[in-house]
């Protein structure tokens, strides 16, 4: 009977993440595109990648889009991954009890599964790799005796890592994690020689795909200085928040160099400076104008400069603007929500696309809102709980917890290196920690047999309850 029930329950569970995945694309069809977003496309259908953006994810949307106009597919293929990973999740225990069918019934309503996963955004799809990677690891140390399937997933896993770190420019930090929990899944089930193996050949695979698509999608850009660029206002970003907290600081390197930069930084930059977001900084024709015609070896000596001579009012600035990024103290700053079609006229109308702000539209919008402010939509309150998860996952040590422990651990560590390259509270930015929270709520709900023992171990008296049948 319990077998029976455990079985339905599974049968329940799959129904509803796959309805799930089903009304997360009716409600967003043909996705929910902004900006950045038809920008990507239209490099992905003229075959030509600005390097502002990841070269992969126009790629990605000119595959799709050669098959089918718009970002239809893209969407498809985004929303798989994440609902994918958790169904699959299903599988990774031989029984699913009730709570996992709550669990998942819960899931579907928050607006990380609703409506993130129909945006076309590289911080989705970003998040949306990491997840279903680590997943495939999971899978990996539950399955390892069979070899065929074990290396099936471990090369899942890695070209989604990969894929990953190629996505978001701190996105190695995932494909790091995984490397090393690969190569200690290979050792609690082998030994140290083969885990070492493992994990070099895993890093020299990565590493050789990583170079090679870099080099084909490169051979299709406009070799522009995007990142560059990017760096250069990231350090903007700082120098003049640094000044903004300390106006007596001296900048004698853009004095020597840049004295008109330099006074433009003391003026219009203080002026439009915001912790929140580094665009208001844009309301100076001036100074953006100063920015571009400085050699990028100036900022960064500067930049450098405030680094060695004044850390602590650095790490100052930079508390300040992670705290906007990671706390959202204004959540409707940080624009958690965005739904229809906007971008660039001109892209728009060779794309084809017309700006849409539909009434399902507005709808979604109206919806995904009202958690603004509530927990559900808050990266602190999954901060929170992935912690908790976290201590739980390595106390208890089952198959399969090695790898939901990494992919937690992952998106703390992500979410730390926004401390140093944060410019903008964008709520978008941070969704990787939120799914990696959600997918392992899923996975810690999965048998009630384990749930037992996350109560045995608070009650210190885990090795007591645990029998010899649960260790397996």
């Amino acid at each position: 009977m319990r077998a029976a029930g455990a079985s339905q329950s599974r049968i329940w569970a799959a129904a509803v993440l796959s309805a799930g995945w089903i009304a997360a694309l009716a409600v967003s069809w043909p996705g929910q595109l902004s900006y950045d977003s038809i920008v990507q496309l239209h490099d992905g259908r003229t075959g030509f990648y600005h390097s502002w953006h990841p070269a992969v994810m126009a790629w990605l949307l000119g595959l799709g889009d050669s098959i089918l106009p718009g970002a239809g597919l893209f969407i498809v293929f985004d929303a798989a991954l994440f609902f994918g990973a958790l169904l699959s999740l299903l599988w990774l225990r031989s029984r699913v009890s009730p709570i996992a069918v709550a669990v998942a019934i819960a899931l579907l309503f928050l607006p990380q599964c609703i409506l993130y996963q129909g945006i076309v955004w590289k911080d989705v799809l970003f998040a949306d790799c990491a997840v279903a990677g680590f997943v495939c690891l999971a899978h990996v140390e539950v399955r390892w005796e069979c070899m065929p399937l074990r290396f099936a997933l471990l090369a899942a896993s890695l070209a989604l890592f990969v894929l990953a770190a190629m996505v978001r420019q701190n996105g190695f930090v995932v494909l790091a994690a995984g490397l090393v929990v690969l190569g200690f899944i290979a050792w609690i089930r082998s030994s140290a020689i083969p885990a070492l193996i493992y994990a070099i050949a895993a890093a020299s695979l990565a590493l050789a795909v990583s170079f090679a698509a870099t080099s084909a999608l490169d051979r299709h850009s406009d070799h522009g200085q995007g990142p560059v660029a990017q760096l250069r206002l990231l350090r903007l970003y700082d120098i003049v928040g640094a000044v903004v907290q300390q106006p007596n600081i001296p900048l004698d390197d853009l004095r020597a160099s840049a004295p008109e930069l330099e006074n433009l930084i003391r003026t219009d930059g203080v002026r439009l400076y915001s912790p929140q977001r580094n665009d208001t900084l844009v309301g100076s024709p001036a100074l953006q104008s100063e920015l571009a015609d400085t050699e990028p070896e100036l900022m960064k000596s500067q930049w450098a400069d405030l680094v060695a001579h004044h850390p602590w009012l650095y790490l100052r600035v930079r508390a300040l603007e992670f705290g906007w990024v990671f706390l959202t103290p204004d959540i409707a700053a940080c624009r958690p929500v965005f739904t229809g079609v906007e971008g660039p006229a001109g892209e728009m109308s060779e794309l084809g696309i017309m700006p849409r702000r539909s009434p399902r539209d507005l709808a979604l919008q109206d919806y995904a809102k009202s958690f603004m402010g509530t927990p559900f939509l808050s990266h602190v309150f999954y901060a929170g709980l992935a912690l908790v998860m976290l201590i739980v996952l390595l106390r208890r040590r089952s198959p399969g917890d090695v790898a939901m422990a990494a992919m937690l651990g992952a998106g703390f560590i992500f979410t730390a290196s926004f401390f140093v390259i944060s410019i903008a509270c964008d709520y978008r930015y941070l969704c990787f920690l939120d799914f990696a929270a959600l997918a392992s709520l899923l996975y810690l709900a999965l048998d009630s047999n384990y749930l037992f023992q996350v109560r045995a171990i608070w009650s210190g008296s885990f090795w007591e309850f645990r029998s010899d049948a649960r260790k397996s």
